[in-house]
């Protein structure tokens, strides 16, 4: 079953921009976000109902300068942007996700803190932690993280982005990288000026992932209602504004029929046989679990053996990581075994985006895929969406399993994924034999846990429709038009 697909343009496309309508600054810093505004129907919203900027960290890159020319939105350059002082910047934003923490016993950050971090901070920072146990005793996590709000918002990390903001005058800035380094340095700049900043949550485990957003938002837009309880949970002053639940745009793309090939054109574009079957393994950011390739060169290995029979295999690297570490691992096998580059080698990653060509590439991927093996990520869902069978590793796949307890408590306590991993909609399994059992169990019966796939995919995006650029635009003309009223 392929997503459904959309035919006609949004009518709102039809309207006049108005004298009146708001200038609006959107900040971009990641290819996951680009590919929304580019490739969605947000920016036919936006561009027909205000005066709209979009500053990219991308659009320096010399690959992206179509962008620039081809977009209804004025497409700008990103501020340069400075690093905060480690102190006492830096240890007291430390210091305030220790306080979170220890208050409010997140399962996946202290999951990540036990297993990860502990062993990878200075000792300097480690330190903070006896601190931040006794600050939360006494529930001093808000006044504290109050403080540092303040103290953040003095310092200048962003001259540029000040003068730019101060020359616009918008009626909102939208950060749709609250947890990154480069955006909220013009939230900041935005904050000192009195101009309302929306904050986009741009996936669904950021909010019980990711370390604090200190700073305070007046608006915020989400996928799913799940990740709107998650937020009023984690972040209580959010509580106090608006939340619009508007979906994934992301996904937006595997809606569009421009996108979409039939299987034999999209199989010969990787030398494969669009008569056989298509085994995809997509392997996650090698900065969380680096050990993941291990799991991809095990079924690589088996298929080229012939243990599953005449299938072939994709594997698929993160767009955000692939720097192509993986080519020489892969270079012995067969035809039948394809490594995708997703990426350019040595591009830096604030500087990525993604052609109309890779979204094709990345759309086709999934929607031709017979099954996806992965290891509790994103693409879970990708899969889900074109109803294909979903294979979750359960363990961890490197030489001596050094993080086989990360792997369990990701998939059974992490707050984003054990709903999915225990959904049903995902065949878990404990080592490569069941790996290759579930692979050749689904590669019989694909029908199986179509209900719970289809659950999952709207437990995580909220809306499988299409149309979440435009309900994401449609918000913040909302919110624009409330602040004025």
């Amino acid at each position: 079953m392929s997503a459904p697909m959309l035919e006609d343009p949004p009518a709102s496309q039809n309207r006049r921009l108005k004298a009146d309508d708001p200038t609006v600054i959107i900040l971009s810093s990641s290819l996951l976000t680009d590919r929304m505004f580019r490739y969605s129907g947000f920016t036919d919203v936006l561009a027909a109902n205000s005066k709209t900027h979009l500053w990219a960290t991308s659009v320096r890159n010399p690959e992206n300068q179509d962008w620039c020319v081809e977009s209804s939105l004025k497409v700008e350059p990103f501020p340069q942007i400075q690093p905060f002082k480690e102190f006492p910047y830096n240890y007291l934003r430390r210091l305030n996700d220790y306080v979170w923490d220890y208050s409010q016993q997140p399962p996946s950050r202290i999951s990540m803190m036990r297993h990860v971090r502990d062993k990878s901070v200075p000792f300097v920072i480690r330190a903070l932690k006896a601190p931040a146990r006794a600050i939360a005793m006494v529930g001093g996590h808000s006044s504290l993280e109050n403080r540092v709000e303040r103290l953040l918002l003095t310092f200048p990390r962003s001259v540029e982005a000040s003068e730019r903001l101060r020359q616009t005058r918008p009626a909102v800035v939208v950060t749709t990288g609250p947890f990154q380094f480069d955006q909220p340095a013009v939230v900041a700049a935005a904050k000192n000026l009195g101009i309302p900043v929306m904050a986009m949550i741009p996936s669904w485990d950021n909010v019980s992932t990711k370390n604090r957003m200190v700073f305070k938002y007046d608006g915020y837009l989400v996928w799913s209602k799940q990740t709107r309880d998650e937020l009023h949970y984690f972040y209580p002053q959010s509580r106090k504004v608006p939340i619009y639940v508007v979906g994934a745009s992301q996904f937006d793309v595997f809606f569009q029929p421009r996108f979409q090939r039939d299987r034999r054109e999209f199989a010969s574009t990787l030398g494969l046989n669009a008569d056989l079957p298509i085994i995809v393994y997509a392997v996650g950011s090698p900065n969380f679990l680096a050990g993941e390739k291990f799991g991809a060169l095990d079924l690589a290995e088996r298929i080229d053996r012939g243990e599953l029979g005449d299938v072939q295999l994709v594997i698929r690297p993160h767009p955000i990581h692939d720097n192509a570490e993986m080519a020489e691992l892969f270079r012995r096998f067969s035809k039948r075994i394809v490594l995708q580059r997703t990426a350019k080698a040595g591009t830096p990653l604030t500087a990525r985006s993604q052609s109309e060509d890779k979204i094709v590439e990345w759309v086709n991927t999934f929607r031709h895929a017979d099954v996806v093996v992965n290891l509790s990520s994103t693409v879970t869902i990708d899969a889900a969406i074109f109803d294909r069978p979903v294979v979750n590793l359960d363990y961890d796949c490197a030489p001596g399993q050094p993080h086989q307890q990360l792997v369990r408590e990701i998939n059974h306590h992490w707050t984003h994924f054990k709903p999915v991993a225990e959904s049903g909609g995902v065949w878990l399994v404990n080592n490569s034999e069941e790996m290759v059992a579930a692979v050749r169990e689904y590669l019989r019966h694909p029908e199986l846990h179509r209900e719970r796939r289809r659950w999952m995919a709207e437990y995580v995006c909220g809306y499988l429709d299409g149309r979440c650029g435009e309900r994401t635009a449609e918000a913040i003309l909302d919110f624009c038009k409330q602040r004025t009223a």
